[in-house]
C-alpha cells in the first residue's frame, strides 16, 4: 500500500547533515569520479525533479537506493564496468554516492507539497535499500546453509576524511555470494551496511533488519573495524554507550538504550565457535579469543578492566569490543538471539584490523586516496573475514553459548 500524499507543504532544506557537508571535500570527489559514482545524484535529482506524486517519489527513492546497493556489490564483485581507476574492493564509493542522494533529497522540493513526515520516510527508504538491509534474501530448500554477516560505514572522518571500513568492503564483497565451509558444506551469505549514527541504533535499525531473519539463519556475525594488526573475536559484549562521537559528531554516555529496559542484561555473549576460529589458519593477521572487558564490580562506582570476562553482577562499561557502536550491534544483535530463543545460533563479533594506509601515504592533508598497500591489506582483510566464517559455520561438538 503507497502512502498518500501528505497534505501540508514543507519546503526542502539548504541545510545539508554533517555526513553530507564532507561531500565537497576533495577526497570524497575524487573518489566518486575515480568509481564512476559521480554521475548518480545529478540522476537521482532529475528523477525526482519529475515526480509528481509522493508515491511515485517514493518509488524513485527506493529503485535508486536499491540500484546503488546492487551497482555496488557488482563493482566489488567484478561484474560491469569498474567506471574508473579506483580498486573494485572499495567500499568509499557506496558511502560518498549515498550521501550525495540523501542530501539531493533533503533538499528536494517538489511542487505537489511534503511534510518533514514524509521527507523522513523517503530518507529512511532511500538508507535501508541503499545498505541491503531490505534486500536479504535465501535460497529456499534444504542442504544449504545461510549466513548473515553486516558491516560498518567508515568513520572518523573528521580525522581523515580518505577512510575505508574493511568490514564495509567486506560486505560489498560477499553479499549473495556462495562459499564452502570447514565441512564441506555449501552456504549462501548476505549483507547489510550499517550508519556509524547513535540515534539509529537507538531508533531501532539492527533490530529492524535482524529479526526477520535469525531465525532461518545457521550463522550471524557483525563485522567492524578494531584494532591495529589483528583480528578479534569478542566474548562478551556490554549494555554501555562510552560517549566517542559518531559520524554525526554526536556524542551519547548512557546505558544501551533496548526495546523492555527491565530485563535488560549487563552483558550479553558471543555463540561463535571461537577456540575453532582461532586455532585455524585463515590468513596472514593474527585472530584472538578476545575475553576482557571493563566493569563495575557490584557494588562499586570505579572502573575496573578484567582480563577474564564480567563478575557476578557487574555494571557494563566497555565490552570486548569497547563502548562504541561495534560493541552496541554486537550487543543488540546477540541480545536479540537471547530473547527470539535461538540460544543455540551461533552469532557474534568479529573485529577485524584497522586497515592502514602504505608508507608515505599517512598524512591525511598531503596523501592520496588510495595505494598499493592499502589495498592488498583491504583484500586480505576480506578474505579472511570469508575464512573465519567459513570456519565458524562448520558444525561444532556440543557447542553452545554460555549463559549472559
Amino acid at each position: 500500500m503507497t502512502l498518500a500524499t501528505p497534505p501540508a507543504s514543507a519546503a526542502g532544506t539548504t541545510t545539508a547533515s554533517v555526513e553530507e557537508a564532507r561531500l565537497d571535500r576533495v577526497a570524497p570527489q575524487e573518489i566518486l569520479k575515480r568509481s564512476g559514482f559521480d554521475s548518480l545524484a545529478p540522476e537521482f535529482a532529475g528523477a525526482l525533479a519529475g515526480a509528481d506524486s509522493f508515491a511515485e517519489a517514493e518509488r524513485t527513492v527506493v529503485r535508486y537506493g536499491s540500484g546503488l546497493w546492487r551497482r555496488a556489490v557488482d563493482r566489488a564483485q567484478g561484474r560491469g564496468s569498474a567506471g574508473g581507476d579506483l580498486s573494485r574492493d572499495d567500499d568509499r564509493p557506496l558511502y560518498w554516492s549515498r550521501l550525495a542522494l540523501t542530501r539531493e533529497l533533503r533538499s528536494w522540493n517538489p511542487g505537489f507539497g511534503i511534510t518533514e513526515k514524509g521527507r523522513t520516510r523517503l530518507l529512511d527508504r532511500l538508507e535501508r535499500s541503499s545498505r541491503g538491509q531490505d534486500s536479504i534474501r535465501y535460497p529456499a530448500g534444504k542442504g544449504v546453509k545461510r549466513i548473515l554477516l553486516t558491516g560498518f560505514d567508515p568513520f572518523t572522518l573528521d580525522r581523515d576524511v580518505r577512510i575505508s571500513n574493511p568490514s564495509g568492503a567486506t560486505a560489498l564483497a560477499l553479499d549473495g555470494t556462495w562459499l564452502r565451509t570447514a565441512d564441506g558444506s555449501l552456504a549462501r551469505v548476505e549483507t547489510a551496511v550499517f550508519p556509524v549514527r547513535w540515534a539509529d541504533f537507538a531508533d531501532g535499525t539492527v533490530e529492524r533488519t535482524l529479526r526477520p531473519h535469525l531465525p532461518e539463519v545457521d550463522l550471524f556475525t557483525t563485522v567492524s573495524q578494531g584494532r591495529p594488526g589483528r583480528f578479534d573475536i569478542e566474548r562478551t559484549n556490554g549494555a554501555w554507550r562510552g560517549g566517542f562521537p559518531d559520524n554525526e559528531n554526536l556524542s551519547r554516555t548512557e546505558t544501551v538504550p533496548v526495546a523492555d529496559p527491565a530485563t535488560q542484561p549487563q552483558w550479553t555473549s558471543t555463540s561463535l565457535p571461537y577456540a575453532a576460529i582461532t586455532a585455524a589458519s585463515t590468513g596472514r593477521f593474527p585472530v584472538y579469543d578476545n575475553t576482557s572487558v571493563t566493569e563495575l564490580p557490584a557494588g562499586a562506582d570505579t572502573p575496573v578492566v578484567r582480563p577474564d570476562g564480567p563478575t557476578p553482577g557487574s555494571v557494563a562499561r566497555a565490552g570486548g569490543g569497547g563502548d562504541y557502536l561495534s560493541n552496541e550491534i554486537a550487543y543488540r544483535a546477540t541480545l536479540l538471539r537471547d530473547r527470539l530463543g535461538l540460544t543455540r545460533l551461533p552469532g557474534g563479533h568479529v573485529h577485524t584490523p584497522v586497515l592502514q594506509f602504505g608508507a608515505g601515504n599517512t598524512d591525511p592533508a598531503t596523501g592520496g586516496v588510495t595505494d598499493p598497500e592499502f589495498v592488498r591489506n583491504r583484500l586480505d582483510i576480506i578474505a579472511q573475514v570469508r575464512a573465519i566464517v567459513a570456519v565458524a559455520a562448520a558444525p561444532q561438538e556440543s557447542f553452545a553459548h554460555p549463559s549472559s
